[in-house]
């Protein structure tokens, strides 16, 4: 036998230890529950949080309100409809091990309209807000389990807002009053969170704002008045459930 012919057998040789070894080994995973499955995928170089990794995130917020006879601190409402909504998008780049850079874009809108009550008239109110929102900022994730599935994070960010409101009130049936205002919104804050994955890349994560300092710049002109100006400044420390944010999020090069 030549050199030629025997390297030919240890090739083909070579070839059938193959595709009997991958036949096996896709007759044990036939034979295999998803759980267990899955559980397999996480247990085996499932890394998320690794160098180069990529983050992209969405997060939406609906309320729908109908409030009757409903007291409130400036006015009463004595009927009317709230809608409003925003939508959140994330991406994120990992520059270490469990260590992010990312961005955050956010659009909202607020829509209100109906009858309310302030001392001493009965008005017809509609009001609308828009703005956008941008958000550079930072995330540390700590692993809570051996595969990495579920961690918790922290998250700092600076937060640059734009947005403006026009509200139009009747009374009397006649006598209309427009109010256009403009906000700048600037904010410091730590977010902790936990990121849950449910499906291979694909993952929950619940946010919570919890420290943050906020300057918020508020320009307003009523009809053809004068425009006024309104600086506010927060500190706040607090655990409040209704800043609860809800999103999913996608990892990409989790498996590597």
């Amino acid at each position: 036998m030549n050199l030629t012919r025997f390297l030919t057998l240890i090739f083909l040789i070579s070839i059938t230890v193959k595709a009997i070894a991958q036949q096996d080994t896709t007759d044990v995973d036939l034979k295999r529950t998803p759980y267990e499955l899955m559980s397999n995928y996480y247990n085996n170089d499932f890394h998320p949080f690794k160098k180069r990794n990529i983050y992209i995130g969405m997060a939406f917020g609906l309320e729908d309100k109908q409030s009757t006879n409903t007291i409130g601190l400036l006015e009463n409402i004595i009927d009317g409809d709230r809608l409003n909504y925003d939508l959140l998008l994330r991406a994120g780049y990992y520059t270490g091990n469990y260590g992010m850079v990312g961005i955050n874009f956010k659009y909202y809108q607020n829509r209100f309209a109906g009858e309310v009550f302030r001392e001493p008239d009965t008005l017809q109110s509609n009001s609308i807000s828009r703005g956008i929102e941008f958000t550079p900022n930072f995330r540390s994730s700590v692993p809570l389990t051996d595969n990495e599935r579920l961690s918790f994070f922290t998250e700092v960010g600076l937060t640059f807002g734009f947005g403006n409101t026009l509200r139009r009130t009747v009374r009397d049936l006649d006598v209309v009053d427009k109010t256009y205002s403009s906000d700048f919104n600037f904010r410091v804050g730590i977010s902790p969170g936990i990121t849950f994955f449910a499906m291979e890349n694909f993952a929950f994560e619940i946010q919570l704002n919890v420290l943050g300092y906020e300057l918020q710049v508020r320009d307003q002109k009523v009809n053809d008045g004068v425009e006024s100006r309104e600086i506010r400044q927060n500190v706040d420390f607090n655990i409040d459930l209704l800043s609860l944010n809800l999103g999913l999020a996608y990892y990409f090069g989790s498996k590597r």
